[in-house]
């Protein structure tokens, strides 16, 4: 199918850890052999609560630690539960990019859960961080000649859960980018980056003021854009669009807007159930993904 005018497509390096003010503490190797040789705790005394003022707080395991690889996140205060510490400290120091002047501190779990919102799966590991850089529609979109050009455009897609797990999905199938507009979007925040998984360290998130200008810069890049709609004839899996793909995916309930619809080149839809009215945005998104991603292979 053819669109009239369209565009032609160092040496490792342990924390640098901090205890109570005017104090140092030695590396996470060094901490680590001289606990285990005086048994006792790996920061002696280093009780105090944790602040929730400023910054963002990550948590997890896996979003902690791609965060921690990513040198393109500004880094402040790592905290990390004392009942977690042995199997942590030897999995940060085989980490190549973390900053000098990070302050590692270790701490009672109790302290740990005051940093992030009740209840949250911690996992014994959290990250005092800066948000990401803002990224820009044109660099993070423009079309690589002979490569897969797929990007993921959510419209009003407010679920912090479901973006996350969007963005692990995107990553998972080499989505270039994820776009969604400034207002009627999650912010990003540590159960977002949770359920990314790591994810949101790797897919670049292009917020946008206009959504529909934004479809519409895509189109002059080249991009063909797929909106999925159960109402649609196309189903996916015969749609042939080559591989310069936006898909567009609205939010559960309402689905796209009018709007929206009206800068899709075509509307298509996965082959579910028909007793099944429709799938979770996430888990259609995931779906989609997959569907156009394995073209390229």
């Amino acid at each position: 199918m053819k669109r009239k005018n369209k565009a032609t497509p160092s040496a490792k390096k342990a924390p640098h850890a901090t205890g109570r003010k005017g104090s140092a503490t030695p590396g996470p190797r060094t901490a680590k052999r001289n606990s285990a040789q005086a048994g006792t705790a790996l920061h002696p005394g280093q009780n105090t609560v944790p602040d929730r003022a400023g910054g963002l707080w990550l948590y997890g395991r896996h979003a902690t630690f791609a965060a921690l690889n990513n040198p393109e996140r500004q880094k402040k205060r790592l905290l990390i539960s004392r009942t977690q510490s042995t199997l942590y400290m030897d999995q940060l120091a085989e980490l190549p990019n973390l900053p000098e002047n990070l302050s590692l501190e270790i701490v009672d779990p109790d302290e740990l859960g005051r940093v992030v919102p009740p209840d949250s799966p911690h996992q014994g590991i959290a990250l005092n961080c800066a948000p990401l850089p803002r990224r820009h529609l044109e660099d993070s979109c423009a079309p690589l000649a002979a490569e897969q050009n797929l990007v993921l455009v959510l419209d009003q897609v407010t679920d912090p859960h479901n973006v996350g797990a969007i963005i692990r999905s995107a990553a998972a199938f080499g989505a270039r980018a994820l776009i969604t507009p400034d207002r009627h979007a999650p912010p990003e925040s540590g159960a977002l980056a949770k359920a990314a998984s790591g994810g949101l360290e790797l897919v670049p998130w292009v917020r946008v003021t206009n959504l529909a200008r934004a479809l519409e810069q895509l189109a002059d890049m080249g991009y063909w854009r797929l909106g999925l709609d159960g109402s649609a004839k196309l189903l996916a899996e015969a749609a042939d669009f080559g591989t310069t793909i936006a898909l567009v995916l609205g939010a559960e309930g309402r689905g796209l807007r009018k709007g929206t619809r009206d800068h899709c080149d075509a509307l298509i839809k996965l082959p579910i159930n028909p007793r099944v009215d429709s799938l979770n945005v996430s888990n259609a998104a995931a779906i989609a993904l997959y569907e156009f991603s394995r073209r390229s292979r």
